[in-house]
């Protein structure tokens, strides 16, 4: 079973999305505060805009780049 070019690309959108979600969801929300300090990794919850907010960019980055592939890919035969 291979994998068509659109369908590739609605993998890359959805995968970009559920990325950008979980990230945002970290990064607004307490979650991952209260979850690392309850197993006692609170020290490193200072350092956590460093990572979740590019990692943000990237993930919309990634649904961004293939939103755009699938819409390319819509209008080939």
């Amino acid at each position: 079973m291979e994998n068509t070019p659109l369908q590739k690309a609605n993998r890359c959108y959805k995968g970009g999305l559920w990325g950008a979600v979980v990230a945002a969801i970290c990064c607004f929300t307490p979650v991952l505060v209260i979850g690392l300090g309850s197993i006692g990794l609170a020290t490193v919850t200072p350092y956590l805009d460093w990572v979740l907010f590019p990692l943000l960019g990237i993930c919309l980055i990634l649904a961004g780049y293939g939103w755009w592939l699938g819409k390319k890919r819509q209008g080939q035969p």
